[in-house]
């Protein structure tokens, strides 16, 4: 998920020819983001099952999909997507190796193959650290050293996970790498904004606290959860008030919408935060607001901003943005808070959230689809 340029006025996602250049993936990058999403299809099944909603699918992948769920998610949809967006960025044919062996991992995982795909989730997270090591030695900056703590997140989780052991723990470090790529990121869009001293040193703090949580978790999971929570709500103020979205919300068209995407996501970080050291501490109930308030509420209205710049930069599939792509996202955080208010009050309520949580989503990637043939009628097939 890397940051675009600002979107031009006339609402247009696209890239200047210099800058498609730059950015052109290999063959490899569409096959492989059809396969990602995918395995995110079928994660989203084996979610919606967990949460208790009918599903008229009998096929054995289904129950693969409930167990697997998390992996499904994070590891074989975000590792894969977030692999190739590196990928691009390297330029480099080798880059696209751990993305291919994530993906494949998910297909793994499916197929009943848990302790192959779990082997394909380290050696894809070992693969994409020397990405990011290549990364580095490019461009030494903090952002790129934060990206790279993150994608040893993810290496450290799947090694967890493929050794059976501290599975609370491979969890927190998962979202751990999600949470430090989105923070790395945005602190990369700061600089193009006047931050108060000492700005970038808090948000190093908050990050090392969250990555002593995340280390916690395996030995003392009370603990360890606490420390993480806590991180994630403290890291949720930093963005609510340092992010250059305070005053692009301002802005007209896509970048509003953004910017309004990314605000509402730190709302659900901090709720997120809150809720998983709560559930560390022993508050009964606590855990699906722990675990969605941050991986819908945060994370997918993260993709949801960036994604109408991400998709020109790495697949060259263009967008005409337009009022359409607030539908989703309003259906998104409505879901969401009916998932986690109501499901607090009955189990039904639960399960209706979590239908339309994925109802939401669908409408996402129908949207796009939609933004794709609208940019593509008014341009003409050629373009």
């Amino acid at each position: 998920m890397h940051h675009a340029p600002r979107p031009p006025a006339d609402g247009l996602v696209s890239r200047t020819p210099a800058q498609a250049r730059s950015t052109r993936p290999t063959g490899l990058a569409r096959p492989v983001i059809a396969l990602a999403f995918a395995t995110m299809l079928a994660g989203m099944a084996g979610g919606l099952l967990r949460a208790g909603v009918a599903l008229p699918l009998q096929a054995g992948w289904v129950s693969q999909a409930m167990v697997w769920h998390a992996a499904l998610m994070i590891c074989a949809f975000f590792g894969t997507v977030i692999g190739i967006e590196r990928a691009v960025a390297l330029k480099h044919r080798a880059a696209f190796v751990p993305p291919l062996i994530s993906a494949g991992s998910g297909l793994l995982l499916l197929l009943g193959e848990p302790a192959a795909a779990h082997a394909g989730f380290v050696l894809a997270g070992a693969g994409f650290v020397a990405v990011n090591i290549a990364i580095v030695r490019r461009q030494a900056a903090t952002h790129t050293l934060l990206l790279l703590l993150g994608a040893l997140c993810w290496m450290g989780g799947s090694t967890l996970a493929a050794a059976g052991v501290a599975q609370g723990a491979a969890l927190a470090a998962w979202f751990a790498f999600l949470v430090l790529t989105i923070g790395a990121e945005r602190l990369e869009m700061t600089r193009l904004m006047r931050r108060r001293p000492g700005a970038e040193g808090l948000l190093l703090a908050v990050l090392g606290v969250l990555l002593l949580g995340t280390a916690l978790c395996a030995p003392w999971p009370a603990i360890g959860g606490v420390v993480y929570g806590l991180a994630l709500a403290a890291l949720a103020g930093w963005l609510a008030t340092f992010d250059i979205a305070r005053r692009t919300v301002r802005a007209p068209g896509l970048t509003r919408y953004m910017a309004l995407c990314l605000l509402a996501g730190y709302g659900w970080l901090a709720v997120g935060g809150l809720a998983w050291a709560a559930s560390s501490a022993g508050l009964a109930g606590a855990r699906d607001a722990s675990l969605h308030a941050l991986g819908l509420g945060f994370v997918f209205s993260m993709v949801m901003g960036h994604a109408p710049v991400i998709l020109p930069a790495v697949a060259r599939v263009k967008l005409a943005f337009g009022p359409a792509f607030y539908l989703p996202l309003a259906a998104l955080h409505g879901s969401l808070l009916l998932r986690l208010a109501g499901g607090a009050l009955s189990p039904a309520w639960r399960s209706a959230g979590a239908a339309l949580n994925g109802t939401a989503i669908v409408l996402f990637i129908l949207t796009l689809l939609g933004a794709a043939l609208a940019w593509r009628r008014r341009h003409g097939p050629a373009a």
